[in-house]
């Protein structure tokens, strides 16, 4: 049980990371009919929505796209700011929606910005506390880690709502304000979803992590 429970764990987060790249890499050679760069796209879609104190900066990396909620600032990594393909748009379009989500006070976004703090730190010292507990056999120890580690756990859960969320605005906001063809929306769709589709595995993987440790604590037990 242990071996495929730690099998699922590497895999499954590994098979949607692969997915994700492959879609990214396949929609980054295809050029936009528009030839609008990310930066581009994501300037009309922030001034669209009332939206232009928001700065669009280069940052380094690849796929090192995000929304800043405390700097108010868009950052696109290099690919994605100088890019006119359809992944570019996607992207661009995806951290848009997140700015979109912080202007309207989305509540799902407002919730993980206000538990963050305490799961930076849970998270932290959980495993040392579960080893702690291990080492010197105090259950209560280990439970308390394992309690910790689940806190991680709804942090990721109620990310999916807003990573979902992003993806479905970045979708309407392209076809609304004509920035991509019909057609390109379909390529955009897909990308979005296989991004998706990696915190729905990391969820999974935290979730059977989780289990391992109930299930190792109990038998300790």
């Amino acid at each position: 049980m242990d071996l495929l429970l730690i099998l699922l764990i590497i895999f499954i987060p590994l098979i949607a990371q692969l997915k994700i790249t492959s879609s990214f890499n396949k929609y980054k050679k295809i050029k936009n009919s528009k030839n609008l760069t990310g930066y581009d796209v994501a300037r009309q879609i922030l001034d669209n929505n009332d939206l232009e104190d928001i700065y669009i900066v280069e940052t380094r990396g690849n796929l090192t796209d995000h929304y800043d909620p405390t700097q108010k600032v868009v950052r696109l990594s290099s690919d994605i700011y100088h890019g006119s393909s359809i992944a570019s748009l996607a992207v661009a379009a995806h951290e848009c929606g997140h700015a979109i989500q912080d202007k309207e006070a989305y509540s799902f976004m407002r919730l993980r910005s206000a538990i963050f703090p305490v799961v930076n730190i849970a998270t932290s010292i959980s495993y040392y506390i579960i080893l702690l507990g291990f080492l010197f056999e105090l259950m209560d120890m280990i439970y308390l880690g394992i309690s910790l580690t689940c806190i991680g756990l709804l942090f990721q859960i109620i990310t999916l709502p807003v990573e979902f969320d992003a993806s479905k605005r970045a979708n309407i906001k392209l076809e609304e304000y004509g920035l991509c063809s019909s057609a390109e929306i379909d390529g955009t769709k897909s990308m979005l979803n296989a991004a998706a589709m990696t915190y729905v595995a990391g969820v999974l993987a935290s979730a059977l992590q989780v289990l391992r440790l109930i299930l190792a604590a109990n038998r300790r037990d």
